[in-house]
């Protein structure tokens, strides 16, 4: 890509966590008037690399440049001088404040001796920064007031009131209807004329083909390759996304699944999903995959009584159920072992056999008494057939590793003896040896007749361990597979958007 000199460069970026590399020899540049795509999987690192541009994070190796010249970017102070601002999907603004307020935010600007707040400056400015974009925004409306859409103008306004020079738009339309999508590419459209240089980072095909000058792609933390988009089809970016075998080692299945144990059909969100229907066997692992706004979490707290569908059945043992809360769905033999485990998923200032006994007081308590001996045994058979790391079962759940405590998150409900037990994203950000730890245990789940729904964004794993592998995409259910019949290349350009018709 020789058009021009990048305003921003990065090269041979490397960034470590405590037994991970979450970005190895990565690069990417960025030219003015010019927008770059960044792609890749869930976990590929797009969001690591987004916090080094932006000072957040300090890489091990590599360099930033800027105007071909080396800059450090030490914080996120540092790159927002410089001129780098992130506009993110859940951008933070300030929901009570008016539009003027909170573009100018942290700058506002001042007259006088006595340095007082220059509001009519501040709003014609404001005004005239929204007509650039050929927004029609009142610059005295308070944010609340707006819809998501707007609310993205003003992030972008704000951006441009620091003049940046390099804006990063993280899946910046996931929210907008088409509409919304429409104005959005006409601002970026604008962004490209004033010369911004500009990182697009979306999972959806169509908006990266529409927008996008050039594209980088990322697989497993490693820079794969770059060029223009215009030398770039939908086929060939799915085979460098996905573009590996199933390397790892998964159980081997030693049963075949039995009858079914659960059935969904036609269950709605008025907001995040519509139309699904699925059966769930005995002994069956039923994987979950989908891109970032695909609803698969959603659906999952609709099933385990956390919010409540629209319209559509959950059928257990023959009957339509509807949970009004997660205790219902526990005592009808459903757990959920949520995605966030450390606000959802366990009381982490806790020691590890409380937080395992935890669903189960009143049956290991039956007067109302506690009796740690009981509570302490459990959490042993749980804890040590998980392999817990710990020096003690009364160690608090926040001094264990991100690994550890996933497994006493699952620890906690498996031991509550369930029918069909839902893992969402059951080895999101743990180490390899405890990846295998969950998955040969999920495997002994099965073996011993459990029905387990797995939501993954890790495609070698839903396709090393489902039986079946359900794809969604923006809510919908757009594909059924059996996972021994399917590529990768055909689960990622379905859960995309791009090969609808494969389904």
């Amino acid at each position: 890509m020789a058009d021009a000199t990048p305003l921003l460069a990065l090269k041979g970026i490397t960034k470590i966590f405590p037994g991970v590399r979450a970005l190895e020899n990565v690069r990417v540049d960025l030219y003015p008037g010019k927008v770059t795509a960044l792609i890749g999987e869930n976990g590929a690192g797009k969001s690591t690399l987004v916090k080094v541009m932006t000072g957040i994070y300090q890489p091990e190796e590599g360099e930033i440049l800027y105007k071909d010249i080396p800059v450090k970017l030490a914080t996120p102070d540092a790159a927002h001088k410089l001129g780098i601002t992130a506009i993110h999907q859940e951008t933070v603004l300030f929901d009570e404040l008016s539009v003027t307020e909170n573009i100018f935010a942290g700058h506002y600007l001042v007259s006088g001796v006595f340095k007082r707040l220059d509001w009519p400056r501040m709003h014609r400015q404001t005004r005239a920064i929204l007509s650039r974009l050929d927004v029609q925004i009142d610059p005295r409306a308070v944010l609340k007031e707006l819809s998501i859409a707007q609310r993205h103008m003003v992030a972008i306004a704000r951006a441009l009131s620091f003049d940046a020079q390099v804006v990063i738009l993280d899946e910046p339309t996931a929210a907008l209807s088409q509409h919304e999508i429409s104005e959005f590419y006409r601002i970026v459209a604008r962004l490209k004329q004033e010369r911004k240089a500009i990182l697009f980072i979306s999972h959806k095909f169509d908006e990266i083909f529409s927008i996008s000058d050039y594209y980088t792609v990322l697989r497993d933390g490693s820079y794969i390759g770059s060029g223009h988009i215009s030398d770039m089809t939908e086929a060939k970016m799915v085979t460098m996304m996905v573009g590996r075998e199933i390397s790892q080692a998964y159980p081997a299945p030693t049963h075949q699944p039995g009858d079914t144990v659960l059935a969904v059909r036609d269950l709605s969100h008025p907001t995040e999903f519509s139309a699904i229907s699925f059966k769930l066997r005995q002994g069956e692992i039923l994987g979950f995959y989908g891109l970032v706004g695909a609803g698969r979490t959603e659906l999952m707290k609709a099933l385990f009584g956390v919010t409540q569908p629209s319209r559509g059945d959950i059928i257990i043992g023959g009957k339509a159920r509807r949970f009004a809360n997660p205790a219902e769905a526990i005592d009808a033999g459903i757990v959920y072992v949520p995605e966030e485990r450390q606000q959802q998923g366990a009381v982490i200032a806790l020691p590890i056999y409380q937080n395992i006994s935890l669903p189960q007081l009143s049956r290991l308590n039956p007067h109302g008494i506690l009796n740690e001996s009981k509570e302490m045994a459990l959490a042993d058979d749980y804890a040590r057939r998980l392999q817990v790391k710990a020096f003690s079962w009364r160690q608090s759940v926040e001094t264990l590793s991100g690994g550890n405590q996933q497994k006493v998150v699952i620890g906690k409900w498996l031991a509550t003896r369930p029918r069909i037990v839902i893992l969402d994203e059951p080895t999101k950000g743990i180490d390899i040896g405890s990846k295998a730890a969950v998955h040969q245990f999920m495997a002994e789940l099965v073996g011993q007749g459990l029905a387990v729904i797995m939501v993954s964004s890790e495609l070698p794993e839903i396709m090393g361990m489902a039986n079946r592998i359900i794809v969604m995409h923006e809510g919908l259910m757009v594909g059924e597979f059996n996972a021994a019949d399917v590529t990768a290349e055909t689960i990622v350009s379905v859960a995309s958007g791009a090969g609808l018709e494969v389904a």
